[in-house]
Formats: C-alpha cells, structure tokens, sequence
C-alpha cells in the first residue's frame, strides 16, 4: 500500500469555534495576541489526530490585511509566534502556509506577478528558516501560481502549490482559467501539487489533472456550503459562509480515502475540517493498510 502524509485540518475555523469569535479579514491572526497558546493546543490536537504535518497560522499574515487594523508594526512579530506555536505540535514537519495577498477567493484583487512575488519573498525569506517546507495556499489563478512560485523559488525549502478549484467544476480554477495552465509553473517551481479550499466533489476531477503533472499530488477540501459566484463578488470573509451540516468525519473520510484510490498520497482538511475529521481519516488509512508519513 501507499505512504500517505495527512495534514491537519482547517485552523482558522477551529479557532473561531473555540472562542466563538466572529471571524474577521484577520481571520486567525488576532487570536494569537488575544489568547496566547490557544494555536498551539489546536496545532497539538490535530497532531493527536494523526496529522504528521503542522501548518502554521501565518496564513493571512500579510502586509495589506494588517493595515488599518493597529497590527502593522507587528508584521514580524506575528510570524515569530505562529512559528512558536506550530513548534510544539509534536508533528513530524511543519508547513509554512502563505496565503492570498488581498482576499481569498478573488484572483480579479490579485496584484500582478511582478508586484506580488516580492512581497511572497518577504515571507517566504521570514518563515522558510523554521519550517520544513513552504505550503503556497489557496492559489485561484495562473498569476497568483507565478508570483507565489516565484517568490519562494529561494528560500531553500520544498515547495507545495495547493490551487483552489471552482465548487462545481474542478477542472477550472476559481479565476475559470483551467486548471491545466497551473501545471508547467508547478512542474518548474514545485516539489508537490495539491487542491485545497474547494468542495471535495469537484476534487476527482482535479486530481485527474494533477496527475499529469508528474508531482506528488492530493487534496484538501472545506466543508462549507457550496462558494458561489455572488459570493465572490464582494471581498468575502468566511462569516457569510455556511457549515455543511452532511460533512460528518466518516463522510469527509470517505471522500479522502476515495483521492487516495486516484494516486493522492498527500490529504488532510482545510476550513471546517476538524481534529475528528482527522483521526477519522488516519483510522480508515491505516485499516485500509497505508502508512502514514
């Protein structure tokens, strides 16, 4: 049978359902300063779980996100904690996680690829050092692929590109550029290739496409209500976003084992992904006779 990596599950949700937060733009980020040590439990759980990887919540830790909100000057300062908290997760690895410049989900705000590559750089340079490999999140268009690419191509650590495809068609990436067009920046510039942020019913097909890629490959999904096209429309934060009520550990368990059956050898859970989600999945991997990594 197959080694499988099993990341952890989503970070940001978590945590707002553990302090009943609204979540914010800032999604995570204020949390660490309000309720230190809070990350790091969650990180922890997620390792008890299973996960063999800890991604960091640097996730929305971007210039523009912090202005106006009092935390601009403490840009560096946010970075060092998240790497603090994801050091005592007792994971195998930890994953650097950068996130969207702008919003999620809306690749028509993205700078273009000369503007935003520094910017990753910066990051990338920052937290590469404490990490074992760079985790380039929710990448919704060609530009978004080549800029990140191109601005973690040298910090000395594996790069992972996880691209988000559109809900009711994994073939396209949420920008409705098809999905396909990632793959020659993934081929020059990424150790792994994974979907992430998506429904898990548009992920088969995406896998389908990924494994044309000749890079390790696989997937991880939310468990939120379908993100439409109106939803896009506006700068969204996951508050206008709905739990699914049917994502239940064995049923998001059977999604995964199913990517697994398609050459996913790297799985786990993005938004509304739980610790149980997570051990449900390491349950089914090892009965099913895979190692997990």
């Amino acid at each position: 049978m197959s080694e499988i990596t099993l990341l952890d599950g989503g970070m940001g949700q978590e945590l707002v359902h553990r302090t009943s937060d609204k979540p914010t733009a800032l999604w995570s980020t204020r949390v660490m300063i309000d309720n230190p040590g809070l990350v790091a439990q969650v990180h922890r759980d997620f390792t008890a779980a299973g996960a063999t990887v800890a991604t960091t919540n640097t996730y929305a830790i971007h210039r523009d996100r912090l202005e106006g909100t009092g935390l601009s000057a403490r840009f560096a300062d946010l970075h060092t904690i998240a790497l603090a908290e994801a050091r005592v997760s007792g994971a195998k690895r930890i994953a650097g996680a950068i996130g969207p410049l702008v919003a999620s989900y809306r690749p028509d705000l993205h700078p273009s690829a000369d503007e935003a590559a520094p910017i990753y750089a910066e990051i990338a340079q920052m937290i590469g050092p404490s990490c074992d490999l760079l985790l380039c999140e929710t990448v919704a268009s060609v530009t978004h692929a080549e800029a990140v690419l191109r601005g973690t191509a040298n910090a000395g650590k594996p790069v992972w590109l996880a691209v988000t495809v559109s809900d009711t068609d994994g073939t396209h990436l949420r920008s409705g550029e098809p999905l396909a067009a990632v793959l020659p920046y993934a081929q020059a510039g990424a150790d792994a290739i994974l979907i992430n942020c998506s429904a898990p019913e548009a992920i088969p097909a995406a896998l389908d496409i990924l494994a044309e890629s000749g890079l390790p490959y696989g997937a991880y999904a939310n468990a939120f209500e379908r993100i439409t096209e109106e939803f896009l429309q506006d700068k969204p934060t996951v508050d206008a976003l709905e739990k699914r009520r049917d994502m239940t550990p064995e049923a998001y368990a059977e999604h995964v084992m199913g990517w697994v059956e398609q050459g996913a050898t790297i799985v786990g859970g993005c938004c509304e992904v739980s610790p149980a989600h997570i051990a449900e999945i390491a349950r089914r991997l090892r009965a099913a006779g895979h190692t997990i990594v």
